[in-house]
């Protein structure tokens, strides 16, 4: 789906439901698909990716509406390009809605004197292999739960009427793809549940309103490679939550930030 995207149509599959609408992060990923298409690139710039494209600095998605499966359009402009840096947009349309939106930000790296290196400690958690695997159950966990690995070694699970609003562990896909990029890991990322599900007593509706993720470094890996991922809630209240997120690299290196807007009806 992420390479035909890169045509400006989408075709959704089925199996990658939550709820009534189409897993967030791979909307989210076949957006920037169909974005990175339309990128400026003369395949010799340094600190581009083997496509010569310049690397993702941020992106800012709206779930405007649920995208369902079957055929969407892709709309991707670039905004402007500059020598450096490169904006862009890009609309999922379908039966005529936008369903979801994107900003989307590229840059090459240049030198700087200014240096400051993350704030965030990555925790000293016990290994994927030994913590527990959030398990796809079909027709009770999301649909898109059976493409994706989530491991769980801090934290509550859902609707366990938890104290706590956090969550800590690891990521990746079930079948791990022939390439990992860009595409792959913001496809990956949104798979967790929102953090604050924990702390409800019964299932309750709960959705990401708007995403915005931070590269900091090469997302490039091994297809099989698992991300440890720690989010915690900042604040919720009147039946909204505000999550931040960081996304470590297993050679430690601390590679995204992402922030979200969740919808809580409970």
């Amino acid at each position: 789906m992420l390479d035909q995207a890169r045509t400006g149509t989408a075709h959704v599959a089925p199996g990658w439901g939550q709820g009534r609408a189409t897993y967030g992060g791979l909307v989210a990923g076949l957006m920037l698909s169909a974005l990175k298409a339309q990128l400026p690139s003369d395949g010799t710039d340094a600190g581009a990716d083997e496509g010569g494209l310049l690397p993702l600095r941020s992106m800012t998605v709206s779930f405007v509406g649920p995208l369902e499966p079957g055929e969407a359009e892709l709309q991707p402009r670039i905004l402007r390009a500059g020598r450096s840096a490169v904006q862009g947009e890009v609309l999922v349309v379908q039966d005529g809605d936008v369903e979801a939106a994107m900003l989307a930000s590229f840059g090459r790296p240049r030198a700087s004197q200014v240096v400051v290196d993350p704030d965030a400690q990555r925790s000293d958690l016990t290994p994927p292999e030994e913590v527990s695997v959030i398990p796809f159950i079909e027709g009770t966990t999301p649909d898109f739960l059976a493409h994706v690995d989530l491991r769980t070694a801090d934290g509550g699970w859902a609707y366990s009427s938890a104290g706590t609003s956090h969550l800590k562990g690891y990521m990746r896909f079930r079948e791990a793809p022939p390439v990992f990029g860009e595409e792959h890991f913001v496809s990956l990322l949104d798979a967790w549940p929102p953090a604050v599900i924990q702390m409800l007593d019964q299932p309750r509706p709960a959705s990401s309103m708007t995403w915005t993720l931070e590269l900091l470094d090469d997302v490039t890996a091994a297809p099989d490679t698992f991300w440890q991922y720690e989010v915690r809630t900042d604040q919720a209240r009147d039946g909204y939550a505000h999550t931040v997120a960081h996304v470590w690299h297993p050679d430690g290196r601390l590679v995204a930030i992402s922030r979200q807007t969740i919808a809580v009806f409970g």
